[in-house]
């Protein structure tokens, strides 16, 4: 039975905001998936969200995503580091996924896993990130979010829409840590996947195939991944040079030591 003690607002950095947007980015034919992390106002029933955690997929699907009990102790393990480090309680909030070309509601397997992760905290929230979807007026990727708990309905469960509101942050280096990851967890999964294949297959044009169709993925993670987020990456460090010297001139300016 899932608790009808449920949540009535989520905070979500902005940094945070920006990692699974950027994660969810990285592929259009699979869903991808992370844990949020923060910390929990039990009274007023409201959840702080300042860290995630990416999630390695070992069954590439394009409509669904699961969570090994190993990756929930892992991100658990993440939490507490970040408990000692920042001196204020953390743990694993909720989980995020993405809907490639599709709705952003959640399905009737989406709701049911959150109902079980209700079952051992309350306060668990999931969040779907809906990208690569165009506007029939609008060739421009359409980006939407939900933010959803799963209520007990007695025969079945069904989605319960919570408030979310994106709080301002600047990039922290535990969250830029994560974006960085992206290109390593992709690449990973491809060579797991092409790996597995050659296991299987004793023909040597099939592995030559197979190994050429790795190399091909592998670059394409490169070129639509890594560049475009190295790039990225270069022009926030610019922006934050300009506006350092600006701030510098300005206490300049003032009189300031």
């Amino acid at each position: 039975m899932v608790s009808e003690n449920y949540l009535k607002k989520v905070n979500l950095s902005a940094d945070v905001y920006s990692v699974c947007i950027q994660h969810a980015l990285t592929t259009e034919k699979q869903e991808i998936m992370g844990l949020l992390i923060g910390e929990v106002n039990e009274e007023e029933r409201v959840s702080n969200i300042s860290a995630c955690v990416i999630l390695h997929r070992s069954d590439k699907q394009p409509d669904r995503v699961e969570i090994s009990p190993e990756q929930l102790c892992t991100a658990s393990m993440h939490a507490d580091q970040l408990t000692k480090k920042l001196c204020k309680p953390m743990r694993v909030l909720g989980w995020y996924h993405s809907h490639p070309h599709i709705t952003v509601w959640p399905s009737h397997v989406d709701i049911r896993t959150q109902a079980m992760y209700q079952t051992m905290d309350p306060m668990f929230v999931g969040l779907i990130f809906s990208v690569f979807q165009s506007d029939t007026n609008n060739s421009k990727n359409q980006i939407q979010v939900t933010c959803f708990q799963a209520h007990d309905k007695g025969s079945d469960f069904e989605r319960k829409e919570i408030d979310l509101s994106i709080i301002p942050s600047p990039f922290q280096k535990y969250n830029l840590e994560e974006i960085a990851k992206f290109s390593k967890i992709l690449s990973q999964e491809e060579v797991e996947c092409g790996d597995s294949k050659v296991n299987d297959i004793h023909d040597e044009l099939c592995t030559l195939h197979n190994d050429a169709f790795k190399t091909l993925t592998l670059v394409h993670i490169v070129s639509k991944v890594t560049r475009p987020l190295c790039e990225s990456l270069e022009e926030r460090k610019q922006i934050i040079y300009l506006l350092t010297k600006e701030l510098e001139h300005i206490k300049l300016e003032l009189g300031g030591d």
